[in-house]
């Protein structure tokens, strides 16, 4: 008989997505910005259906953030490219395959907020390279658009703050949301806004001032992780800034002051 597994749900459930994303991109709706809002609104209920089992308060905040905001940076991204499908066949593989990722390691952060689990490690790397991945394409989402600058600070805070929620809640896996995670979560995503604000009246490109914010992503949560985890040593901390200062150096060298 028939059975659905976890795992089965996890691809049912993908393709499910990469469908709606499919079809939005063949032109089946009018408004594609509302389908993109909505295919990213119905990744929540999924989430939940494909974990049920290991369902606990803090897995049910957190869970749904990063599913929900790699299906919008996917599909709002997916806009800015050519439409053809030498573009479209691998942003849908890309998606597919990352949201399974993202499915597997939600289950292993559930999981492993009851009991020890071997695969926690593995879960975390893909959930920071995700969570990396994700926030390169809001941010140049959200670029694109050649906003005002308190447009781009509001935008960018609220994108970094979910992003360091639940990148800074998955290292401990607490049952209860406390106000340290909060607290690291607002300066963070605070620190990206401000510096987001700045970047607007910067003469660089879309894809360096994504790159840049996606560069402090990295360095502010890499540190808090480590922190958090008892590892935030000298030479973590190092390695860290000299990333961002090396990105920082490509900002400055690649602007166009003309």
């Amino acid at each position: 008989m028939f059975r659905l597994t976890k795992r089965r749900k996890f691809i049912l459930s993908s393709l499910v997505l990469s469908f709606g994303l499919l079809g939005i991109q063949l032109g089946w709706v009018a408004n594609r910005y509302l389908a993109i809002g909505i295919l990213s609104f119905v990744s929540i209920p999924l989430v939940f259906w494909s974990l049920k089992e290991a369902l606990s308060v803090s897995v049910l905040i957190v869970s749904w953030i990063l599913p929900f905001l790699f299906t919008a940076g996917i599909g709002l991204f997916y806009f800015l490219l050519p439409g053809s499908l030498l573009v479209g066949i691998p942003i849908i593989l890309i998606y597919f395959f990352g949201m399974y990722a993202l499915f597997l390691s939600e289950n292993i952060f559930s999981v492993a907020a009851i009991r020890t689990i071997q695969l926690f490690r593995s879960a975390s790397a893909v959930g920071f390279l995700l969570t990396l991945f994700t926030s390169f394409l809001l941010f140049d989402t959200i670029w694109s658009f050649a906003l005002p600058f308190y447009s781009n600070f509001g935008l960018v805070f609220l994108v970094s703050f979910l992003l360091f929620f639940t990148g800074t809640w998955s290292v401990n896996l607490k049952e209860k949301i406390d106000s340290k995670i909060m607290i690291y979560s607002l300066i963070s995503s605070l620190g990206l806004g401000e510096t987001a604000a700045l970047l607007s009246f910067w003469p660089a490109t879309v894809s360096l001032a994504s790159l840049f914010l996606t560069m402090m992503i990295y360095v502010c949560l890499g540190l808090i992780q480590a922190e958090l985890s008892d590892r935030l040593f000298e030479k973590t901390v190092k390695e860290y800034l000299l990333v961002g200062f090396a990105v920082f150096v490509i900002l400055l060298f690649y602007t166009s002051w003309g």
